[in-house]
């Protein structure tokens, strides 16, 4: 199985910044792709970015030039880095990761617990 663990969530003001880190952790032979996500209250869970392995990224465009994904491939860690935050980016940010936890077995998504973040006008 594979543990995720989310950190550095928080309350800020309009305009403020944060980062947030996940580490992966368990019985775990590859990551393919490590991510956030958030969820707001009423609605959907939404992709935020996406980082391979590789270091290619995906951002969602509402956070497209004010966040920034990146990775530690050999700490099996994520980050997001969040600038110039505003009160819609207020959600639960939940960390994914897309592994396989042996050789020849399937790939499945993890999730972790996730974080709380609140953005104040």
């Amino acid at each position: 199985q594979v543990q995720l663990v989310e950190s550095g969530g928080g309350l800020v003001q309009d305009g403020g910044s944060l980062s947030l880190s996940c580490v992966a952790s368990g019985t775990i032979s590859s990551i393919f792709v490590m991510g956030w996500f958030r969820q707001a209250p009423g609605k959907q869970r939404e992709l935020v970015a996406t980082i391979t392995r590789t270091d290619i990224t995906k951002y969602a465009d509402s956070v497209k030039g004010r966040f920034t994904i990146s990775n530690n491939n050999a700490k099996n860690t994520v980050y997001l880095q969040m600038n110039n935050l505003k009160p819609e980016d207020t959600a639960v940010y939940y960390c994914s990761a897309n592994a396989q936890i042996t050789r020849r077995g399937s790939v499945d998504d993890y999730w972790g617990q996730g974080t709380q973040v609140t953005v104040s006008s």
